[in-house]
């Protein structure tokens, strides 16, 4: 054991796309940049991979927005198809003001858009969804990977916050 820790980037990722084998691409990503997987490792993985290799991906074009949405969506420039994904991604809504919608997801999470994300989504008119069970997702990677390579590690499934109505965001470990 070290006196200390490392943060080493994944190099050589490929895009994610649904139904890839997320722990069999980072394993083989980590093992061609020299890295591999030792015990101990603790591996921080993006949400949208997760999502992304998951199918968690929805087609804006399948969308029909509710009055509510398209309410919304006008009064602030937003796509309603996005705003309806948003508000049936939702448990509760905490907040609707000044073009931001904070609402509780399913697992608990208080967040801007539910965690609906059209920022890299693979192709136009698409969003990303949070995983369902987003501890169930890092365990399931946690087990392939040891599989993959016999290291007992953690798995981290991190997500990129904002904070409602300020100049910051932060990164937080939505599944482990």
């Amino acid at each position: 054991m070290s006196d200390g820790y490392q943060v080493l980037p994944v190099r050589g990722l490929p895009e994610v796309r649904q139904g890839d084998d997320l722990g069999r691409l980072l394993y083989d990503a980590l093992r061609a940049g020299g890295a591999g997987l030792h015990d101990g490792d603790v591996l921080v993985v993006a949400q949208k991979a997760v999502s992304k290799a998951e199918g968690r991906v929805v087609d804006l074009g399948t969308i029909e927005p509710s009055a509510l949405a398209r309410e919304w969506a006008e009064r602030w420039q937003k796509d309603p198809r996005q705003v309806e994904v948003v508000l049936g991604e939702a448990a509760r809504i905490v907040r609707m003001d000044r073009g931001v919608l904070i609402v509780e997801t399913r697992e608990g999470w208080v967040c801007a858009n539910a965690g609906v994300d059209a920022s890299n989504a693979p192709g136009s008119d698409r969003v990303t969804l949070l995983p369902v069970d987003s501890d169930a997702s890092a365990a399931h990677l946690r087990a392939r990977l040891r599989e993959l390579s016999g290291a007992d590690l953690a798995v981290i499934v991190s997500d990129t916050f904002g904070r409602p109505w300020r100049e910051a965001l932060t990164n937080v470990a939505i599944g482990v």
